[in-house]
């Protein structure tokens, strides 16, 4: 049963903007803390952004700070990533992941329970 699933994702030239949709499955996932995370080819999982349950608390990786928002629309179950003026080193495999049962951000991997199955992005110059 998939229970978070990302679009958004595709082929932008840098300086570009794209904005990924995670949408949940089910209501209560509207009370669990969320993240996105990224994967490019050869590296580890790194962390971009997590965001509360209410969506009062944010974090950022440093790389994006001022250039990503994390945001969520309970109503809709759904958490969002707008990246503006995207670079070549953002290029990689975009996850969303949920916190089950816990409200507050977390930069962990491990701290989330939950997994969406990726959306790809791809910059070029």
């Amino acid at each position: 049963q998939v229970q978070l699933v990302e679009s958004g994702g595709g082929l932008v030239q840098a300086g570009g903007s794209l904005r990924l949709s995670c949408a949940a499955s089910r209501r209560t996932f509207s009370t669990f803390a969320m993240g996105w995370f990224r994967q490019a080819p050869g590296k580890e999982r790194e962390f971009v952004a997590t965001i509360n349950w209410n969506g009062g608390t944010t974090d950022y990786e440093d790389s994006v700070k001022g250039r990503f928002t994390i945001s969520r629309d309970n109503a809709k179950i759904t958490v969002y990533l707008q990246m503006n003026s995207l670079k070549p080193e953002d290029a990689a495999v975009y996850y969303c992941a949920a916190r089950y049962g816990r409200y507050a951000i977390s930069k962990e991997g491990n701290d989330y329970g939950y997994w969406g199955q990726g959306t790809q992005v791809t910059v070029f110059s």
